[in-house]
């Protein structure tokens, strides 16, 4: 596991940024911002690379913005 600041930084960002589509998606019933969040919350576990793990997590923040129920 790298401990250096920047996947620390973007961890904590996509982390809180996850936390807070879960809660959104789970009062609104939001299936979407539910699942995205739920998986911004845990897939800085597993990504090291600061690039791949900027690009996924664009991806999965944006992600209920594009998709519509």
């Amino acid at each position: 596991m790298d401990f250096s600041t920047g996947p620390l930084m973007l961890s904590l960002l996509f982390g809180t940024i996850g936390f807070g589509m879960f809660m959104f998606g789970k009062k609104t019933q939001h299936l979407a911002a539910l699942g995205a969040g739920c998986v911004l919350m845990v897939f800085p576990y597993f990504v090291s690379n600061i690039w791949l793990m900027l690009l996924i997590g664009a991806g999965l923040t944006a992600a209920p913005f594009l998709m519509h129920e």
